[in-house]
């Protein structure tokens, strides 16, 4: 039976723990980056609002950055344990690159991570300011690295084989800087910033909403949802740009992954852009496709004419799973759109001065949140799938990369890695969803706008229990 093939079982087990590691590092690459322009404005006004969002966010940040240190041990052993051909065959070009990973970003990463988190009250603010710009570089470096990995994956150059056939570096520029690699590198970081402005957003958001019905302004949810709203405004339309570029590599480099992304089955001139539709693979077609003639063809080839290369010059064996590839695609795509459409509105609301004011906005913007989490899970399956069959590209297929497997053990480690890892993050994430309904301010330091606010809520709902307190100590002394 399919589902008892161990190799699948342990894809299958591999997918789900990557598809957990991905939301985390993602969202530490943008929170990081975002809390070090908190700081540095912080630092050039002086104005406590931006201390106060600083601090909501940073015991956010560390959470997430947490689990997504601990998932990310676990792909380690996975690789080893379950894909030691793969270990073998790739090790020497992979294995110094993670190597890499490790002593420069993770090092940095960690070696800051403590003062950023505790030492604002003990070390001096530049100094302070220094730690969380050096986690935020670490982060990105990190990113730099691990994409570097994938991308040599997917357009594999500068190598050559050893006498025992593994790959070994013959270009190591060409191995980092492999083809697909800075269009990788860029649209991962763009779609990190995206997922934590929309985090950022959906959560100020909320607030917002919560607070309407209160005569309390509250400024620090204000500032967050109108920095979130420029990030969506600005960065959105330059992922969807992009995008376009990285597609155009994608059509050079690995033709059969765009033709499974657009439910191309057919080489054609002037192919259609499919909007949706059902991918049939026994038929070789999408059943009730919604498209727009020639589309196809004028994005990827810039020419309404031009030629796409369809699924029928691959066999079958060597094609990836075209429905994964084909939803996963529109869903990323969809979601990428939604951000553009929010982000223009949010531009007419700012003008006409009602950025804050528009419900329909702000209820967008609380289910958005988890948007860019699920459009880079997305954008992961469209990219690991659709490099199927093979884990190097052209080079080494997925089959001739797993370690001898047995079925039932590999069955019983998934199952244990579902239930630990349901339990464990999704502790951590109930625990952070908690930490963001916790009003800001309300456990770090607040606006001096919000200050004087809160001091005369204070004191008008204090007045009325002290006139009562006053009145019976009166009424005991009589007595």
């Amino acid at each position: 039976m399919e589902f008892l093939d161990p190799v699948l079982l342990a894809r299958i087990q591999f997918a789900f723990t990557i598809a957990f590691h991905i939301v985390f590092p993602g969202l530490s690459i943008g929170l990081a980056a975002y809390l070090a322009v908190l700081e540095a404005l912080w630092l050039k006004t002086n104005k406590k609002i931006y201390l106060t969002a600083f601090k909501y966010w940073l015991k956010i940040f560390s959470i997430i950055f947490g689990m997504g240190v601990v998932s990310g041990v676990v792909m380690s052993y996975q690789i080893g344990t379950n894909w030691s051909v793969f270990s073998d065959k790739t090790g020497p070009i992979l294995g110094p690159l993670m190597g890499y990973e490790v002593l420069s970003a993770f090092f940095l990463e960690a070696g800051f991570l403590g003062v950023m988190l505790f030492g604002m009250d003990k070390v001096g603010k530049k100094l302070h300011f220094f730690a969380t710009l050096m986690v935020s570089i670490g982060t990105l470096m990190s990113a730099f690295w691990i994409l570097s990995v994938n991308s040599w994956m997917q357009t594999p150059t500068g190598y050559a084989y050893n006498e025992v056939g593994q790959f070994i570096a013959e270009d190591w520029f060409e191995v980092v800087f492999n083809p697909s690699f800075p269009y990788r590198l860029a649209h991962m970081t763009t779609a990190a910033f995206l997922s934590t402005a929309f985090l950022v957003g959906g959560v100020a958001a909320w607030h917002l909403l919560k607070e309407r019905k209160e005569k309390v302004k509250n400024e620090t949810a204000r500032l967050m949802f109108s920095m979130a709203m420029w990030m969506a405004a600005i960065v959105a339309p330059i992922q969807l740009f992009i995008g376009d570029l990285h597609g155009l590599n994608t059509l050079e480099h690995q033709p059969a992954k765009v033709a499974a992304m657009e439910g191309n089955y057919e080489t054609q001139n002037g192919a259609p852009l499919i909007l949706f539709g059902i991918p049939n693979d026994e038929e070789e077609r999408v059943d009730y496709a919604i498209e727009i003639p020639k589309m196809a063809s004028f994005i990827l080839t810039h020419d309404m004419d031009g030629e796409l290369v369809g699924l029928d010059q691959f066999a079958k064996e060597d094609r990836p799973n075209t429905k994964w590839v084909f939803y996963s695609f529109r869903l990323m795509v969809a979601i990428g759109m939604g951000m553009i459409a929010i982000g223009l509105f949010s531009l007419f609301l700012r003008w006409r001065n009602k950025l804050y004011d528009n419900r329909f906005l702000l209820k967008t913007a609380v289910w958005f949140a988890p948007s860019g989490v699920v459009a880079t899970i997305a954008g992961w399956i469209v990219t690991e799938v659709g490099r199927q069959p093979y884990t190097v590209y052209g080079l080494l297929r997925t089959y001739d990369s797993h370690s001898p497997l047995d079925a039932p053990a590999v069955a019983a480690s998934l199952a244990i890695f579902v239930i630990v890892y349901i339990l464990v993050f999704g502790a951590g994430i109930v625990y952070t969803l908690r930490l963001m309904r916790v009003r800001p301010g309300e456990r770090g330091e607040l606006s001096d706008e919000e200050s004087k606010v809160q001091s005369a809520v204070t004191l008008s709902n204090r007045l009325p229990h002290e006139a009562s307190d006053e009145k019976g100590s009166d009424e005991e002394d009589k007595s």
